[in-house]
């Protein structure tokens, strides 16, 4: 895909982007600072709804929190569209940063945010691979079990 856009890519993929969520609390979704992008953390909305909630390790199965994990992803995808304008202005993701609504004894963590990290290399090729942490939460804002933040190179 190496001659193909990261809009070209999410057509290949069938994704197409939502209106991006509008912040709940004293915040703001995206900031940009010299050539960073900051995206704030979004959680798996499809169609204004959570695709879940609840905990892994509890009621929430590793294969739906992969899945919320991309959500989120298309999310942050839709977050910095509104905010750059071009996909193409994605220098590079930096950064990602997962957290996962989990009892105390869940060890998947890497596993369910791999369903956002696939998504960043997938839709901005080799500008997608990103460091990444992982960290498990005891909950995440509306009982979502998933929420993923992202720090964005653009040009």
């Amino acid at each position: 895909m190496p001659d193909t856009t990261p809009e070209q890519r999410l057509r290949q993929l069938g994704i197409v982007l939502p209106t991006p969520a509008t912040p709940v609390a004293n915040y703001v979704g995206t900031v940009i600072s010299g050539s960073s992008l900051v995206v704030s953390g979004q959680l798996p909305l499809v169609d204004g709804k959570l695709l879940t909630t609840g905990k892994l390790g509890g009621t929430v199965a590793v294969e739906l929190a992969v899945e919320a994990a991309r959500y989120s992803m298309i999310n942050v995808i839709a977050q910095v569209k509104a905010a750059l304008g071009d996909l193409s202005r994605v220098k590079r993701v930096v950064r990602l940063g997962g957290f996962i609504a989990c009892t105390p004894d869940f060890t998947q963590h890497a596993a369910v945010m791999n369903g956002a990290s696939d998504l960043a290399v997938a839709v901005f090729g080799d500008a997608g691979r990103h460091a990444r942490s992982t960290v498990g939460v005891p909950s995440l804002p509306l009982d979502s079990a998933v929420e993923v933040e992202g720090l964005f190179e653009i040009g």
